[in-house]
């Protein structure tokens, strides 16, 4: 999800972000707790489970990075932000991280004073409507009414969209995910648009996710990612290469199920023996032990692993992996060298 800019977030952004981000790894060790920014409510990406425990795909980054960090995994508070206050809550010092479908675009990196630290998935704006609808293109919906969540950028995009192709629309505001699913099925718009993987995670949950159908039409790039405040690069390194960490490991067949063994029989591949410690001193270089690696990566798996686990074709929210394929298999995921 996304953003133009918005004047409360800009604000703060520009009054407290070189303030607040100061040495946040000083800050999160000595708490002894990384404070992520989550999401409120999707469904494989970031929810509380039945026990109110918070699972997802978003989520499980941000205990790959408590585990880097702090060494435990658990040591994380998940704080829910809307598309509004994400970055108010990021900018103010309230959060150590946003890991929360978050389009990296060039205003919130620059003029928000943000530092976007890497992707952690592909995706791009769609549309979903009722089958009964009998719509089978998004260029078909001249005069729908459509639900939209503010303070994201699928605002502008919706407009470009519709304007591009000469046909109008009228914007049924919401939110949150929640609201969303709420208003559209009861029927307060014809459609509901934002992020793809946001469409399947939320028709994952529908009583009959079948009598709903994902137009085909993806009507813009979204690359989502966590990101941290401008001006602590320290900080900035280690969520970065926590991702990449995840990244490679999946790339060079390192998993939760054999990351032992590789650690205690390091490899002849010297890049896996410095991805995991056992070659090198990069854990130093990061301030972190030799192993930060090794137990973000047992945290939950390596990028594939999570991938499959929450998201991927085998759960409910049912994504293929496409352009969040691994570079050695056409998609856009590529780590850089840990050497």
């Amino acid at each position: 999800m996304k953003n133009p800019v918005f004047l409360g977030a800009l604000t703060v952004a520009s009054l407290v972000a070189g303030a607040a981000a100061a040495a946040t790894l000083d800050d999160v060790k000595s708490r002894g707790k990384l404070n992520c920014g989550t999401n409120t409510g999707l469904v494989g990406f970031a929810a509380p489970d039945a026990n109110g425990d918070w699972q997802g795909f978003d989520v499980a980054l941000c205990r790959a990075v408590a585990a880097a960090v702090l060494g435990d995994q658990s040591a994380v508070e998940f704080v829910p932000t809307t598309g509004k206050t994400r970055f108010t809550a990021l900018a103010s010092g309230e959060i150590d991280i946003l890991a929360r479908n978050t389009t990296w675009t060039f205003s919130r990196d620059v003029d928000l004073k943000f530092t976007f630290v890497g992707v952690n998935y592909y995706d791009g704006q769609g549309f979903i409507v009722p089958k009964s609808l009998g719509v089978s293109s998004a260029k078909e919906l001249d005069g729908a009414t459509v639900c939209i969540q503010t303070g994201t950028t699928t605002e502008l995009n919706l407009a470009d969209f519709f304007r591009v192709n000469n046909i109008s629309y009228e914007p049924v505001p919401i939110e949150t995910s929640a609201e969303a699913q709420q208003q559209y099925l009861a029927g307060a718009c014809d459609a509901y648009t934002t992020d793809a993987s946001g469409l399947a995670a939320t028709r994952a949950t529908f009583e009959d996710p079948t009598a709903h159908v994902i137009l085909p039409e993806i009507i813009s790039k979204e690359p989502l990612g966590p990101l941290v405040r401008h001006g602590d690069d320290d900080w900035a390194d280690v969520v970065r290469w926590t991702l990449n960490a995840l990244i490679a490991a999946e790339e060079y067949g390192v998993t939760s199920a054999n990351i032992d063994e590789l650690v205690a029989n390091p490899t002849s591949n010297p890049e896996i023996n410095r991805l995991l410690g056992t070659e090198g001193d990069l854990g130093a270089m990061l301030g972190l032990p030799a192993d930060w690696a090794v137990k973000a990566i047992k945290a939950g798996g390596n990028y594939g692993e999570l991938f499959e686990k929450y998201i991927g074709q085998s759960t409910p929210i049912g994504l293929a992996r496409g352009l969040n394929a691994q570079w050695t298999e056409g998609g856009l995921l590529y780590a850089p060298p840990f050497r």
